[in-house]
């Protein structure tokens, strides 16, 4: 390439900056919307501050998690929707953070793009900002880099980064179960963020069509495959807050791995859970992929069956659980309980 009059120009190599100066405009008000109390400063900042009060903690310990959406991206560009990965984003690392009990605090995204399309990266940090009001946490920062000769022009991906805290006394996890447990299921939205590689594979080698409505769905396929992962974060922090630690053991987020994979991790040595499927029913589009080739055994590790997170509580607890996840809107349901073995859990009976 050579020097055009002017010269050599970075908006001619593949960077405008004009444009990502644009899309900030566009994003602002929507990120306001997340402000927290805390937040020290706005937008554009060299570093994002948060002010912890740590006078309302007695130990606080910080928790943190980072994830990406994966390829679920590459459906949203298929179909050229792009409001709802952004809430994806944000389930991703703040329902990791909730899982150990800890409160989301604030989070910081990183959007790399082959083209800034201001419109386009303002819809995507739209549906975090979105994500971070239903998580109750403070978008205080990110980056959106163009990266011209590593991507193609409608090519994006994304990653954030999320800070919580939790009372050092209050972390769940697998210390805290034990035998006689109630493993209590909250329902998923869909497909959440797992998953997408072999869903796109099936419908591409199946011909499916995104825009039709197959037996049993009752909106277009596409509509279904985007629907954006459920945030839990705030619930499950209400369910400590109403039965505390003593009732509320573990959250295990059913992601990558599947169902049995994912309780698994909270489930200490010499016990296992076990779920029955026969308490819910296997989503109609995941029974849908499994028409088009897709193994049970197979299915159960890369989907999440319709489980997007479950809690372990003691026994006595676990119709309040139930109640008030329900009266949240979360769909809720007791799903098995734990007991002795050795396999971590693994998962029983047939769906409804």
């Amino acid at each position: 390439m050579s020097a055009g009059p002017g010269g050599f120009t970075y908006a001619a190599s593949g960077v405008d900056i004009d444009a990502g100066e644009r899309a900030v405009t566009l994003m602002r008000t929507a990120v306001e919307r997340t402000r927290r109390p805390e937040v020290v400063g706005g937008l554009g900042g060299f570093a994002g501050l948060f002010a912890l009060d740590t006078t309302r903690y007695r130990r606080p310990l910080l928790a943190s998690s980072t994830d990406g959406v994966g390829t679920k991206i590459a459906l949203a560009r298929q179909l050229d929707r792009h409001d709802t990965v952004g809430i994806d984003l944000v389930a991703m690392v703040v329902d990791d953070l909730v899982a150990c009990g800890a409160e989301p605090l604030f989070l910081q995204d990183y959007v790399a793009c082959g083209k800034v399309v201001p419109e386009r990266i303002a819809a995507i940090v739209t549906g975090i900002a979105a994500g971070c009001e239903l998580a109750g946490a403070s978008l205080v920062g990110g980056e959106t880099a163009e990266h011209g000769d590593l991507m193609d022009a409608d090519e994006y991906d994304l990653a954030a980064t999320a800070v919580g805290v939790v009372e050092a006394d209050g972390v769940l996890g697998p210390e805290r179960v034990r035998d006689g447990d109630v493993v209590v299921a909250m329902a998923s939205s869909g497909f959440h963020s797992n998953g997408y590689s072999l869903v796109r594979r099936v419908v591409s080698a199946a011909g499916l069509d995104l825009a039709a409505t197959p037996a049993g769905l009752d909106r277009p396929l596409g509509d279904v495959l985007l629907e954006p992962t459920r945030i839990y974060a705030l619930d499950c922090l209400a369910l400590v807050d109403e039965l505390g630690a003593d009732g509320v053991h573990a959250f295990a987020h059913i992601t990558g791995g599947g169902l049995a994979g994912n309780t698994a991790r909270v489930v200490p040595d010499g016990l296992e859970a076990v779920l029955d499927r026969g308490t819910w029913a296997l989503p109609a589009a995941m029974s849908l992929l499994e028409e088009h080739g897709v193994p049970r055994a197979e299915s159960e590790r890369a989907f999440n069956c319709g489980v997007g997170m479950v809690a372990a509580v003691a026994a006595e607890a676990a119709d309040r659980a139930v109640s008030l996840l329900t009266a949240r809107g979360v769909p809720a349901w007791v799903a098995g309980t734990v007991g002795a073995g050795g396999t971590g859990a693994r998962l029983v009976g047939s769906y409804r």
